[in-house]
């Protein structure tokens, strides 16, 4: 389960929304840059032992099952990505922030 930080979040920029798109982006970069060392650790160990070669990887085409659950995956990852933005959305639902902030978030991650 993830954990929440507590206290108030910091600032850096003087829009808000600038932040938590900012807090979105390194949230992606840190995902990205350990799954890349990884992968990458798993490829040259499995070549080195002949397990398979970069090539076979480059070629796999996943049969149907496989494809279904990278689906499941990759849309959980984006909800978690976007739990900023879902966030917001639940803060206007609630009425604890206007409709206005909320567009204006969804503006800040479209762009």
């Amino acid at each position: 389960m993830a954990k929440k930080a507590k206290g108030k979040k910091p600032t850096f920029f003087a829009d808000p929304q600038v932040d938590k798109l900012m807090g979105i982006v390194m949230a992606l970069a840190g995902e990205v840059s350990v799954l890349r060392e990884r992968l990458n650790t798993v490829e040259r160990l499995a070549e080195s032992k002949g397990v398979f070669t970069r090539q076979e990887i480059e070629s796999y085409r996943p049969d149907p099952h496989t494809a279904e659950e990278r689906e499941q995956w990759r849309t959980e990852y984006i909800a978690r990505v976007l739990r900023v933005v879902h966030e917001e959305l639940e803060a206007v639902e609630r009425g604890e922030t206007t409709p206005e902030s909320y567009e204006e978030a969804v503006r800040a991650v479209s762009s």
